[in-house]
C-alpha cells in the first residue's frame, strides 16, 4: 500500500455507500493508486460538519447538501461540488403497522402505486384530524435531503401538506426503526436497509417507494471540498474512475451475494446480509415476494452521471418548502454545484458511454430510452414523477412559480 495517494471519506450505513465501500475494499481504488480511508459516520449532520471543518476530502452525501453548502445554508460556510452521482433510487416510505392496517382499509392498495398510497394516507390524515388526534409525524433524514424533498412532493401531490396535516421531523438513519419501534414517530423515509430492518423487526410495513414516486431519481452524491478537487484535479480523476469501475461492478447481478456480504461487515453497514441483499435485489418486501425493479440502480441507466437536471429539481423544492428564495443568481449556483465536465473528463480515457448534454427533461421517458452519447449509446429512464409532472430545467421560473401558486390553494 506504500506509494498510495490517501484520500478521506465519510459515509454512513446505507445500502446506497456500495460503490464507496467497493471502491475500496475490492482493490479499484488500489488500481487507480489511491488509498481511500472510509470513515463511518452515523448521521448526516456529522457528515456535513465535518466535511466543513476539512476533516474528510469527500463524502458519500445526500444529493441536495452540495446545493445546501453553496446556497448558504449550512451552519459552517463550505464550498462542495458533486462531480458524480453514487447511483439513483434506493428509499422507501415505511410507516407502523397500525398506520399501514388503516391506510389499507382506507383504501387496498400496493406500495408500487405511489398515488393510491397518497391518497389513502390522506383519508387517514383527515379522519384523524376530523377526530382531534394529534398529527402523525413521519421522520426523514436531514432536512437537505431527497427524502424530505420527495417526501414533501408526495404528500403535496396527494392532498397532504407538510407541517401543516403532518408534523416531519428529523432522526438518523440508524435509528429509524428504533424510532418507529418506541413509537416517536408514524413513519420514515429513509434508504436501505433500514426500511427491511423495521418490516424484518414486525414494526413497520413499507407504504411506497422511491422508485414509485419518481423513477430513475437521485439520491447521494459523491460531495468533494472545492478547495480539495482544485488542489488535486488528478488525485479527483483518478477516484472518479475508480468509483465508476466499483459502480459498474456493484451494478452486476452476480456480485450482489459477494456485496451483500461486504456491506453487511460491522465496520460498513453492519446489519444482517440477507436484509441488504433484499435492497440489492429490489426485494425490500420480505413477505410478499414483491419486487421493485431497479429499486437501487449503481451503474445503468447513466446512474453515476451528475445531471444539472437534479441538481435544478431539487434546488426547485428547497425553493417551494422555504428553504431559499427563487433568482437568477440562486438558480446558477444549484446548477455549477453538480460539475458533468469532472466527470467526463475523468472517464473519457476509458471510452466509456458520456451523456452529451449536461441536464435533461426530468419525467419525460416512459420506457428504456436509447440516447446517443460520447463513447457509445446509453439507455435513460423511464423516469416519470407518479403524477405524470415533467421538470423541464430550462423552464425551471414558470415551474417554481406553479409550485407556489399550488402552496396557496386551499388544503
Amino acid at each position: 500500500m506504500s506509494g498510495l495517494h490517501e484520500i478521506s471519506a465519510a459515509f454512513l450505513p446505507l445500502t446506497d455507500s456500495a460503490v464507496l465501500v467497493a471502491a475500496a475494499a475490492l482493490g479499484f481504488a488500489e488500481a487507480e493508486g489511491l488509498r481511500l480511508a472510509l470513515n463511518r459516520e452515523t448521521s448526516w449532520a456529522n457528515v456535513r460538519d465535518r466535511m466543513a471543518v476539512g476533516h474528510f476530502d469527500v463524502a458519500h452525501m445526500l444529493a441536495p447538501m452540495p446545493i445546501a453548502f453553496n446556497l448558504g445554508l449550512c451552519p459552517l460556510k463550505a464550498d462542495v461540488i458533486a462531480p458524480m452521482a453514487l447511483g439513483l433510487g434506493g428509499n422507501a416510505v415505511t410507516v407502523s403497522v397500525m398506520l399501514h392496517d388503516a391506510m389499507q382499509q382506507a383504501s387496498e392498495h400496493r406500495f408500487s402505486d405511489a398515488a393510491a398510497a397518497g391518497a389513502a394516507l390522506r383519508h387517514v390524515v383527515r379522519a384523524r384530524k376530523a377526530q382531534g388526534q394529534p398529527r402523525l409525524a413521519l421522520a426523514v433524514v436531514h432536512p437537505h435531503s431527497v427524502h424530505n424533498l420527495e417526501l414533501r412532493y408526495w404528500l403535496a401531490a396527494s392532498g397532504i401538506a407538510p407541517d401543516r396535516d403532518v408534523e416531519i421531523v428529523i432522526v438518523p438513519p440508524p435509528l429509524m426503526a428504533d424510532a418507529l419501534a418506541a413509537g416517536r414517530i408514524d413513519g420514515f423515509c429513509v434508504g436501505e436497509p433500514w426500511n427491511s430492518v423495521a418490516v424484518a423487526r414486525g414494526q413497520g410495513r413499507i407504504a411506497t417507494v422511491k422508485a414509485a414516486i419518481w423513477r430513475s431519481s437521485p439520491e447521494k452524491v459523491l460531495g468533494v471540498r472545492k478547495d480539495w478537487a482544485e488542489a488535486a484535479p488528478e488525485r479527483l480523476a483518478a477516484l472518479i474512475r475508480a468509483l465508476y469501475r466499483a459502480a459498474q461492478w456493484c451494478g452486476d447481478p452476480a456480485h450482489h451475494e459477494e456485496l451483500a456480504a461486504l456491506l453487511a461487515r460491522p465496520e460498513h453497514v453492519g446489519v444482517d446480509v440477507s436484509l441488504i441483499r433484499k435492497g440489492l435485489d429490489g426485494r425490500i418486501l420480505a413477505l410478499s415476494g414483491d419486487a421493485v425493479p431497479h429499486f437501487f440502480e449503481p451503474f445503468g441507466g447513466a446512474a453515476t452521471f451528475p445531471w444539472q437536471s437534479h441538481a435544478l429539481w431539487l434546488y426547485s423544492q428547497m425553493v417551494r418548502w422555504g428553504m431559499v428564495s427563487h433568482g437568477a443568481d440562486n438558480a446558477a449556483i444549484a446548477r455549477r454545484s453538480y460539475r458533468p465536465d469532472l466527470y467526463r473528463a475523468a472517464l473519457r480515457p476509458l471510452g466509456a458511454a458520456l451523456p452529451g448534454a449536461n441536464a435533461k427533461v426530468e419525467g419525460a421517458l416512459t420506457e428504456p430510452t436509447s440516447v446517443g452519447a460520447s463513447g457509445g449509446q446509453l439507455v435513460l429512464g423511464p423516469d416519470g414523477f407518479f403524477d405524470g409532472t415533467v421538470f423541464d430545467p430550462d423552464l425551471i421560473d414558470a415551474y417554481v412559480l406553479a409550485q407556489a401558486q399550488d402552496a396557496l390553494a386551499p388544503g
